[in-house]
């Protein structure tokens, strides 16, 4: 469970939290965005302050049914919120959403990211696998049906948790072969499912251990929280965090929100009950 970021060592047996920042008008939830210097310098401090082990910025809205925004400007918004955050906070760990390999390339090789974290797992870029092993960093392989267009008109699986552990399994083995050591998995919860899967894939988490590679839970506010307690996604922290504590009880390594402060309490209290983790038998 330990990850290579750039020779440092880190041991994913003890749960980790990503924070999210968006750097677009339009993600799903509005007080995750983050477009002016000061704002996203400010997002990036409050969450490392409130205990983020990985900042994750985006530049590209991902949303079901968001519009694509061109790859110059994605690659310009996130390497210059790279640049701003390395400059202030040298030693933090940036991961950086995205899908298109230019993009990655530029924001690893001349903003400084440490991590790419793609939602189609290599799926909408084929020079994707071929530059997450020549850069030799951390992947973040998220499974998700359709694009961010069409992933939510007719999501349909047979089982949906052997489905997508299959499919990760199989573009996890030609990753290996192409000489790529630290794969993380996300079963990318809300991307191409119903909120019935949704609460399947969590009840049914522990399963994606199987694969031996650290797991990805990205809950944070999302619609299966929100539709089922009929609020809105402002006021989803506290479902966000009930299944943030179930993610943590079922193997998830990586918690990815848009509350850090909040995740990290999630975090403390699942240390107090389990002090020395979940063993791999445990999850049986």
């Amino acid at each position: 469970m330990f990850i290579n970021i750039k020779g440092r060592l880190v041991d994913l047996a003890k749960p980790r939290i990503m924070g999210i920042i968006n750097l677009t008008e339009d993600s799903f939830y509005s007080s995750s965005r983050y477009n002016s210097d000061s704002e996203i310098l400010g997002a990036a401090e409050n969450m490392l302050s409130e205990g983020a082990d990985i900042l994750d910025l985006g530049g590209c809205s991902t949303r079901p049914g968001s519009a694509a925004v061109t790859a110059e400007a994605e690659k310009r918004r996130v390497c210059d919120a790279i640049g701003l955050i390395r400059k202030a906070f040298p030693d933090c760990v940036i991961s950086v959403d995205t899908y298109r390999a230019a993009v990655a390339e530029a924001a690893v090789r001349s903003a400084g990211a440490d991590i790419i974290n793609d939602i189609s797992g290599g799926e909408l870029d084929q020079g994707m696998f071929p530059l997450v092993a020549g850069l030799n960093i951390p992947y973040v392989m998220m499974h998700m049906q359709g694009t961010p267009q069409t992933m939510q008109l007719n999501p349909t699986y047979v089982d949906v948790v052997s489905d997508i552990l299959q499919w990760l399994s199989e573009r996890a083995v030609r990753l290996r072969q192409a000489g790529v050591k630290d794969i993380i998995l996300d079963a990318g919860f809300g991307f191409g499912k119903t909120t019935e899967h949704n609460f399947e894939m969590l009840r049914r988490f522990s399963e994606f251990r199987v694969a031996g590679m650290p797991l990805l839970a990205g809950l944070s506010r999302k619609s299966m929280i929100w539709r089922t307690l009929d609020v809105t996604p402002d006021e989803a922290l506290t479902g966000t965090a009930a299944l943030n504590m179930t993610a943590l009880m079922k193997g998830a390594s990586i918690l990815r929100v848009h509350d850090v402060r909040e995740a990290r309490q999630v975090v403390t209290l699942f240390e107090k009950i389990y002090p020395e983790g979940i063993l791999f038998d445990q999850y049986s």
